[in-house]
């Protein structure tokens, strides 16, 4: 890993913890361990950092959960079931309930920077249509009604999904997120 790197996701915890706009550039140096004149080598400003965050959650969530699980080879049911569960899985193993660190940072940038918005939108973009492929895979195999409009339903299942990380963050409960997650199994016949 390099310096750069290394610096992306200690900050990348931080600011998963404060958020953005509480995180100082002396929280970033002190918990990088690094001086202003290193932190200035690789990135230009706190703006350019917290993009740089961006980039690196989107890749991360890019290739763990749409590559390898929503676009795999699997059935369709598998496919969202291991979503759920890689969601759960990542959010129980969390000591303090944080929630989503892309969602928190939607939440938090999205009416305040524009550049923010628009990557983290990618990736939701991204979400959706992969979601929506595997409802769309689901019908094919008559295991959704006809008629369900798979993009609607792609959208209000990553809603659910971000509610759910949303309440649980906030009750600092694991209970909330599983109930919705197994309403999300019950209406998209995943049982």
């Amino acid at each position: 890993m390099t310096k750069k790197q290394e610096i992306i996701s200690i900050v990348r915890d931080v600011i998963h913890s404060k958020g953005y706009q509480a995180t100082s550039i002396s929280d970033v140096l002190h918990a990088a361990k690094i001086g202003k004149g290193q932190f200035y080598h690789y990135f230009s400003s706190k703006h350019d950092l917290g993009l740089a965050v961006v980039e690196d959650l989107v890749q991360e969530l890019d290739n763990k959960l749409i590559l390898d699980i929503l676009q795999t080879s699997e059935e369709p049911v598998s496919k969202l079931n291991n979503m759920l569960d890689w969601f759960m899985t990542s959010h129980t193993e969390m000591e303090r309930k944080l929630g989503c660190p892309i969602g928190n940072l939607a939440i938090e940038m999205s009416e305040h920077d524009e550049e923010f918005r628009v990557r983290i939108a990618g990736f939701f973009d991204r979400w959706f249509e992969s979601v929506e492929e595997v409802l769309n895979e689901m019908k094919k195999n008559n295991q959704l009604e006809i008629t369900i409009d798979t993009k609607k339903s792609a959208q209000t299942m990553m809603a659910m999904i971000q509610g759910g990380i949303l309440l649980m963050k906030n009750q600092q409960n694991n209970v909330l997120l599983n109930n919705v997650f197994d309403c999300i199994r019950k209406q998209f016949n995943l049982i």
